[in-house]
């Protein structure tokens, strides 16, 4: 409708207040409003209920979208037949469900659009915990600007104005250009959320560099958005330049810690000297493996199913133990004391076949006992063996091989010793 259009039907639905008749069409858009509700509210139940089996995404996406037009669109049907029937038995005082229908179509045009940003932004957010809030804002607009009342409100909103330095704003002009960054911001997400699954997708590039491209994607696109729609607002970017030294400041006092993990994060996804999925010992209590890395952040999972939160500047800045950065072999020992009285090539062949027992252990490099020391009790005896699989614990394997070379050496008769103390009592010498 145009804006003559809008301001004949509003005047006419002033004449017709005043008409009896007008309370008869108020109550009958009432009550098709809260029967279509009803109408709604069972047909999604019933969706629901047969809607658990898998569909794919397209299905999906369409059945969400018919969820959210069963109201406006069964409420638009009865109001238009209600309107045809009531035209063709010549009743006049219509100017209330002509009014009604352009607001329904425009009430479902924008629940779909809000459920469509939904869909794009699925992961995080606030889309999801306040889409019936966004969507009956936006619907607000709509309807503020179908009737023609949004120029009497804009002029209101825009005699309400300040100065911030050189720059005049007033009401107006702050609600638009929130609306407008909004926008703008969506629009740079989903544009970085496409380019961030293309490179995730190109699986011959490094994993640490796909994820340094999808964040500097992500980061340039939002800088330019918020930019962009500042200019199209009418705010001066150059007004920015105090807060941008006032950032700064910020930054080299108190917010250096934070600024240093955030770099340090860039510098290890670029140097790639930690990647997704090695195995890390940060000191001798913690180690675990590589299950995120973040600007600010890495993540390790330990063997114990605990996450541990690491900020990147400590990575950086100290020594970190990485079992898996060129070769996923690791060298495992089991240490063993037998008695100066066994056979000490058999106990070290033994030793030897009770590693070769398990499955995880390597032929290739192949098992090996060493001698490294002579103590008070026995000489000491030390397995060496090879795993592929770190990650999967090595604890569990010398629990294996140690239980191994004890029924080895029970059945062979070779002793364990176990440290012996001989007392000696002396009786006082005679006086």
């Amino acid at each position: 409708m145009s804006e003559r259009q809008i301001f004949a039907l509003l005047g006419q639905l002033w004449r017709d207040f005043q008409q009896p008749e007008f309370y008869w069409e108020v109550l009958a858009l009432a009550l098709i409003l809260a029967f279509s509700w009803w109408l709604s509210s069972r047909l999604r139940q019933q969706q629901s209920l047969y809607g658990k089996s898998e569909q794919s995404a397209l299905r999906s996406f369409g059945v969400g979208s018919l969820k959210r037009m069963f109201f406006p669109v069964l409420a638009l049907v009865f109001v238009l037949t209600l309107r045809k029937a009531l035209k063709a038995l010549q009743v006049g005082h219509l100017s209330l469900l002509d009014l009604a229908v352009p607001l329904l179509v425009s009430w479902g045009l924008v629940r779909v659009l809000v459920y469509l940003l939904r869909c794009v932004f699925s992961n995080g957010g606030f889309l999801t915990t306040f889409e019936r809030l966004i969507t009956s804002a936006i619907w607000g607009g709509v309807v503020l600007n179908i009737t023609g009342l949004d120029d009497p409100l804009i002029e209101m909103f825009e005699q309400v104005s300040f100065s911030v330095g050189k720059q005049t704003l007033n009401l107006w002009m702050l609600l638009h250009g929130a609306v407008t960054v909004g926008v703008t911001l969506l629009l740079a997400l989903w544009v970085a959320s496409l380019i961030e699954n293309r490179l995730m997708a190109a699986q011959q590039m490094d994993a640490n560099v796909r994820e340094v491209l999808a964040r500097l994607a992500k980061a340039v696109l939002s800088v330019i958005a918020l930019l962009c729609s500042l200019s199209l607002v009418g705010i001066d970017v150059t007004t920015l330049s105090v807060f941008s030294g006032a950032l700064a400041v910020g930054l080299g006092l108190g917010l250096q810690k934070i600024a240093s993990n955030y770099v340090s994060g860039f510098i290890l996804l670029l140097d790639r000297s930690i990647r997704l999925g090695n195995l890390v010992a940060v000191d001798d209590k913690t180690s675990g493996t590589v299950t995120q890395i973040t600007t600010r952040y890495t993540v390790l999972r330990t063997l114990t199913g605990v996450e541990v939160i690491i900020p990147n500047e400590y990575l950086v800045n100290n020594i970190v133990r990485n079992l898996s950065f060129t070769d996923t072999r690791v060298r495992v020992t089991v240490g063993v004391q037998v008695a100066y009285g066994a056979d000490l090539e058999k106990a070290m062949a033994l030793m030897v076949d009770a590693a070769q027992q398990p499955s995880r252990v390597l032929v290739e490099p192949a098992p090996g006992v060493l001698i490294t020391g002579f103590a008070d009790s026995g000489i000491d005896l030390e397995l060496g063996f090879w795993v592929a699989d770190p990650e999967a614990g090595t604890g569990n394997v010398r629990s294996e091989i140690s239980l191994a070379i004890w029924k080895s050496f029970r059945a062979n008769g070779i002793e364990i010793p176990f440290p012996q103390r001989e007392v000696r009592i002396l009786r006082d010498a005679p006086v």
